[in-house]
């Protein structure tokens, strides 16, 4: 893999590469980070579920303030990798790329950890799993309507691969290239870089998969385009990029560590614990030492929520720099696609306290009673939707009994695609549903349902 090779500056919806506005002080990548910040699908974040379920109170994260943490994270991560790659591979870098990796490369990663969730439906995990088992439940009487790879695509339904999506698409009566990201930044989010048909949960880049078959001909090029490595041809397989792992690295590290917090200002775990569980991952990453120096600061904190906010402070800090010890120990496997496993899953094998934390969060924070409510909760509300919209849209105009017509007019014009194949006017069902808010999900559930009657003033 060509380190001069993995940055692209080209942009979806752009048939060259832009070389800059030249009254623009901002870089390619600076500029990036700016569209992501305003896109509408960016900031419905702020109403989908990260873990708990959404209070009143600003006490705990959603995905719009768990994506601004990861990209500060990243940011950090980005920094001081790209001053590693261009003084040790000076060499064999050309000046130009030398400069994108000592003061570009943490502008991709963080902006890449903006949008890491932006394909994430509403509730969580559950809104993945309602989509997905929309389509294995009714397989009956909708299989038939696709090829092989579009079915793969719906019954494995995957916010990863709707990121890209959400990123690309050119949306009925929008501009072409959607974002229209640079390819690095596209490329930086691709954890799984392959199609629904060549998943495999044994090898770690096809856990899941990576974009739609509608995005297939996008992703090909950028692929092309930032140097990533064919695997297979049928069905299409590439290796990471490797600015990869450091935006996967960020976001483990945020929320394995940050749910914790967030578990304690609910009351959901004790202080002590809590408290116990930071100390520990801190005492083992960064030595006694820094642990005592790290004591003698903490007994000057009485406030319980302030003091669990330091450690984590600290915790998260002692992370990152071990993140990049690894990454870099590891930077010839990784260029190579011989690394088999994640930066946090090294640093979790070497770190008993880390693996205590993921095992105590499963057991006491993700089974929470609160957070099974809504899990159950939203899967219904996804499904239910799902299965108001599809069967309308399925059908021609002159099959459409009124009551589907209705359900027709509720769908926005931007996700109609009543010329296109069935493949793509169920996607642009599943665009419509998959990006809506838990609010706006929850209340037009109730509305179709006919809960919530009437209009309000």
């Amino acid at each position: 893999m060509d380190l001069n090779q993995l940055f692209s500056n080209k942009r979806t919806g752009v048939q060259y590469k832009s070389a800059g506005k030249k009254d623009d002080s901002r870089s390619e990548y600076q500029r990036d980070f700016d569209r992501v910040i305003f896109l509408t699908a960016f900031r419905r974040l702020q109403n989908k579920t990260q873990v708990f379920p959404l209070p009143d109170s600003l006490l705990v994260h959603n995905r719009l303030t768990h994506s601004l943490e990861v990209a500060s994270v990243g940011r950090s991560l980005g920094n001081e990798i790209g001053k590693f790659i261009a003084e040790k591979y000076a060499f064999a870098l050309r000046p130009e790329i030398q400069e994108l990796y000592r003061h570009s490369l943490y502008d991709v990663i963080s902006t890449a950890c903006l949008c890491h969730d932006i394909g994430n439906p509403a509730f969580g995990h559950s809104g993945e799993d309602a989509i997905a088992s929309y389509f294995c439940r009714n397989e009956s009487w909708l299989k038939s309507k696709f090829t092989e790879e579009e079915w793969q695509d719906f019954t494995n339904f995957e916010g990863n691969a709707n990121a890209i999506r959400v990123l690309t698409q050119k949306q009925n009566g929008k501009s072409e290239g959607g974002a229209m990201l640079t390819y690095s930044t596209l490329a930086s989010i691709a954890k799984y870089p392959c199609e629904s048909a060549a998943k495999d949960k044994k090898i770690i880049y096809r856990k899941k998969f990576g974009f739609f078959q509608k995005e297939k001909a996008v992703f090909q090029d950028i692929a092309y385009q930032t140097s990533m490595t064919l695997v297979l041809d049928q069905p299409l397989v590439y290796l990471r990029h490797p600015f990869v792992w450091l935006v996967e690295t960020a976001d483990d590290i945020c929320y394995n560590i940050i749910d914790l917090e967030d578990a304690h200002r609910l009351g959901f775990i004790d202080s002590k614990i809590c408290e116990d569980l930071f100390c520990q991952i801190i005492s083992e990453m960064q030595g006694e030492d820094k642990w005592t120096r790290v004591s003698r600061k903490l007994v000057q904190i009485e406030d319980k929520n302030d003091r669990i906010s330091f450690l984590r402070a600290v915790s998260i800090n002692a992370l990152i720099r071990r993140a990049e010890e690894i990454y870099i120990n590891n930077f010839e496997k990784i260029l190579s696609g011989a690394q088999e496993k994640s930066i946090f899953g090294q640093m979790k094998s070497e770190c008993k306290a880390i693996q205590t934390i993921e095992d105590f969060s499963v057991e006491n924070i993700y089974n929470h009673r609160s957070v099974v409510e809504i899990e159950n909760a939203g899967y219904n509300v996804m499904y239910e939707l799902l299965d108001h919209f599809v069967q309308p849209i399925l059908k021609t105009e002159d099959q459409r009994r009124d009551f589907d017509k209705k359900a027709v007019k509720l769908i926005p014009r931007q996700f109609l695609y009543e010329n296109g194949s069935d493949y793509e006017k169920v996607l642009g069902i599943v665009d419509f549903v998959s990006g809506m808010t838990d609010n706006y999900a929850t209340a037009l559930y109730r509305k179709i349902k006919g809960i919530d009657i009437g209009m309000k003033g």
